[in-house]
């Protein structure tokens, strides 16, 4: 007999956070923006006391800043922050790759290629946001696949921030250019070949390639 367990509907704070979450990572909220309380409780039709709740979530995702007695503040990282969530990166995302490899090959290759397919009309309509997400899908795809939740948890600590400075400072560039579309596409290649030490250094300069971005756009190299 199927089960018949009903699955817990997702809390208020949550959906509140889900919703700041997605307009952070789209540049609704500017890096370093004030997110005021009140004006989200009233946008959402809520009481300030789940978007309370939703702003100590984002604080634990490293997408909000929390000042007590100041206010609420989209993330702005510094030359040591950026430094280090690259070298996280390049430490996790070939990892991620060979074991999606082993693990998901087929499913990974069809993942990886739709988030590509997504990319080419976003690099012709110059559409950041949605370079952006096609971009960020991609690279989950690895973790996703990758058949190992710990892997996998532990770049979730990081892709909100991750897919923030992508939308709002590398897919601005990457739509102007085809560079970025061109890299993901020898990657993918590399992946379904197997080839991962060619794979691993491409991807290790696409990484510090967006470090670069994001220091030079933030004026912090």
């Amino acid at each position: 007999m199927r089960s018949l367990k009903l699955e817990a509907p997702k809390s208020l704070s949550q959906r509140v956070m889900q919703r700041l979450r997605q307009a952070i990572i789209d540049g609704e909220f500017a890096l370093g923006a004030a997110i005021s309380e009140e004006m989200v409780a009233n946008a959402f039709g809520v009481s300030r006391t789940p978007v309370r709740e939703a702003m100590g979530l984002l604080q634990a995702q490293g997408l909000v800043v929390i000042r007590p007695q100041v206010g609420s503040f989209v993330f702005t990282p510094s030359a040591e922050d950026i430094d280090a969530l690259c070298t996280f990166r390049i430490a996790l995302e070939p990892q991620a790759a060979e074991l999606a490899f082993r693990h998901d090959r087929n499913s990974a290759i069809a993942a990886m290629s739709a988030a590509i397919a997504a990319m080419e009309p976003a690099v012709t309509a110059k559409d950041n946001i949605a370079y952006g997400r096609a971009d960020a899908a991609f690279h989950e795809t690895l973790f996703a696949h990758c058949g190992n939740r710990y892997l996998a948890e532990s770049y979730q600590l990081v892709s909100g921030r991750v897919a923030a400075l992508r939308t709002n400072l590398t897919s601005p560039i990457d739509v102007r250019t085809r560079t970025s579309f061109d890299e993901h596409r020898e990657l993918l290649d590399l992946f379904a070949r197997g080839e991962f030490a060619a794979f691993e250094s491409l991807m290790t300069t696409h990484i510090t390639n967006s470090g670069r971005v994001y220091a030079k756009a933030l004026k912090v190299d």
